[in-house]
């Protein structure tokens, strides 16, 4: 995926927006308002695939490396868990038992069978199996990019599964990315993640999460969004965006939808911005 496209698409946007703006109102801080909330909405929207894609490596390296818990079988795992772990090196301490300690290493930079480049290191805490109830598992960056944004902070899985479903409580504290060009944003959240699709199967890539919750963001200039899944995120662990649902993102004195669509897994999404005319925005 092509972050950079997404951040400059939304760069355009906010300026169309600007413009637009001073043509209807004579009141500048309405206009710097709205180009904020674009910008911070793109942001979380590069959050929310960054996000996703640490929870799918999450999920592959547990599969790859047999401390992902109940499955029906065990036959394909190895042939349909080296998608995005193709040139990464994976050491768990120790082999047996748990707690486990997991290092996910990506080296100096490599590209991933999907096409996406990453480099640095993502560290695991396990203590027990993924999919078992009560579980905690912990991961923490070092120096850890994909496709030259810097991702920081914590994220903590917590398994919340019944007897009837599969589910996480997904929490992300002292959150930091930073773009290529150097601008950064905070953020932090809450998210409720379900296994609607897969949950029986040995192939991790007909797995479908289903994810509602809010989240934070807030800019180098202190300025705050919080964001709420209005309708429930659709993830797919066979695409790359996230392809369905969508996200109130509550401006001081507006609002924007985010949009990720109808379930089919394309680049597309919207947003607008008080009910106007929605914008097209491509993902990668």
């Amino acid at each position: 995926m092509k972050l950079t496209n997404l951040l400059v698409a939304f760069a355009l946007i906010s300026f169309t927006v600007g413009l637009n703006a001073c043509k209807k109102t004579n009141i500048p801080t309405t206009t710097d308002e709205f180009e904020t909330t674009f910008e911070l909405s793109g942001d979380q929207a590069i959050t929310d695939y960054l996000i996703e894609d640490a929870n799918d490596i999450l999920n592959e390296t547990a599969l790859g490396k047999n401390f992902a818990g109940t499955r029906t079988s065990d036959q394909t795992q190895t042939s349909q868990t080296n998608h995005l772990l193709s040139c990464a090196t994976v050491t768990v301490t120790p082999s047996l038992g748990f707690p486990k300690n997991i290092v996910v290493d990506f080296g100096t930079g490599c590209t991933s069978l999907n096409g996406i480049s990453r480099k640095g290191k993502i560290l695991i805490s396990i203590s027990d199996s993924l999919r078992k109830s009560g579980s905690i598992a912990v991961m923490t960056f070092d120096g850890y990019y994909v496709n030259n944004f810097k991702k920081e902070g914590t994220i903590t899985w917590t398994n919340t599964s019944t007897p009837v479903s599969k589910s996480w409580q997904r929490k992300c504290e002292n959150g930091k990315i930073t773009a290529p060009d150097g601008r950064y944003w905070l953020h932090s959240g809450t998210k409720n993640i379900v296994l609607v699709a897969g949950v029986d199967t040995p192939n991790l890539l007909d797995d479908v999460y289903s994810i509602t919750g809010g989240h934070t963001v807030t800019n180098a200039a202190g300025n705050t969004r919080t964001s709420t899944i209005t309708e429930a995120l659709e993830k797919k662990v066979d695409c790359e965006n996230i392809d369905k649902g969508k996200v109130k993102i509550q401006g001081p004195n507006h609002y924007a939808i985010l949009d990720y669509g109808d379930g089919t897994c394309d680049r597309v999404a919207t947003i607008s911005i008080d009910g106007r005319v929605p914008r097209t925005i491509l993902l990668r």
